[in-house]
């Protein structure tokens, strides 16, 4: 059992937790995932690490409630409780080097994952330029950890209520435009957001890294629920990535496969949010 030491609600729907996980926090790596069960008949979640301490063993993770599970984390598990399972660090971890100059941009809840990247690159050396976009200024949340961590950061609200109007891709595309050298660029969010950065970066030949998060169940490559397609080669985004070139991934195939499941997932979650509201009258 993984006990939850601290819970804290960063936004509408989105929660920062602190889990006790040793094993998990001395060795994961930026750019690697946990999954996550929350009780013996719970569906298996893939949550990116945000930030791990090998010393103290805690694990961070940003959780958005978008479905039954992840609904049912942020109603009925509170600090002191303990989750099941909590197996990790998944996937590859981000290749951090020396590179030069690098863009690190991150659309709603993908801010969290695409922070200990830009925290690390910074560490090794890197001039980051931070670009994080919101829908509004009331669903913002790290905007000071990244501030922290960048030499100049950009901030996009598509209603205008913080920081630039607009959309990420906005700042990305004049930041390219200007000539500036850009070594290289990540890009992680809505698979939409990262389909027009990359095409973006395509146009003035920056390599880009995306991170895929595609339909995930048992984490290890054994189930091909998370296939994606990259050049036209089937890999699995759990073992394989979570992050691939930018430019190959097809993001038309990704986003019909991330909606293989919505008519279960939208039952599910009715179901739950009716069981939840009988228990809550009695």
């Amino acid at each position: 059992m993984y006990e939850i030491l601290s819970k804290e609600t960063l936004g509408p729907a989105i929660r920062e937790y602190v889990i006790r996980a040793p094993e998990v926090a001395r060795r994961a790596k930026p750019g690697q995932f946990i999954v996550l069960r929350l009780h013996e008949y719970g569906e298996r979640i893939p949550l990116t690490i945000v930030e791990c301490d090998p010393e103290s063993g805690d694990v961070t993770l940003v959780v958005q409630e978008v479905g039954k599970s992840t609904r049912e984390m942020g109603d009925r598990f509170h600090v002191g409780d303990a989750v099941l399972d909590f197996a990790g660090p998944l996937g590859a971890a981000s290749e951090i080097e020396k590179y030069g100059t690098v863009v690190c941009v991150g659309g709603g809840v993908g801010i969290a994952p695409v922070y200990p990247i830009a925290r690390a690159l910074k560490e090794a050396g890197n001039t980051v330029i931070g670009i994080i976009g919101y829908r509004s200024r009331d669903l913002m949340f790290y905007h000071e950890k990244f501030q922290a961590v960048c030499d100049e950061l950009y901030v996009m609200t598509n209603d205008g209520s913080f920081g630039g109007k607009g959309f990420v891709s906005d700042p990305l595309r004049e930041i390219l435009a200007s000539g500036r050298t850009i070594d290289r660029v990540w890009a992680i969010g809505p698979a939409i957001m990262m389909k027009v950065c990359s095409e973006i970066t395509r146009e003035f030949g920056v390599p880009t890294i995306v991170s895929l998060n595609s339909v995930m169940i048992d984490g290890t490559g054994m189930c091909g629920g998370c296939r994606v397609d990259v050049g036209g080669v089937a890999k699995f985004a759990c073992v394989d990535g979570p992050e691939f070139d930018g430019h190959l991934v097809d993001f038309d195939l990704l986003m019909a496969r991330q909606n293989y499941y919505a008519d279960e997932e939208a039952c599910a979650l009715d179901r739950y949010l009716a069981e939840a509201g009988e228990g809550a009258g009695q």
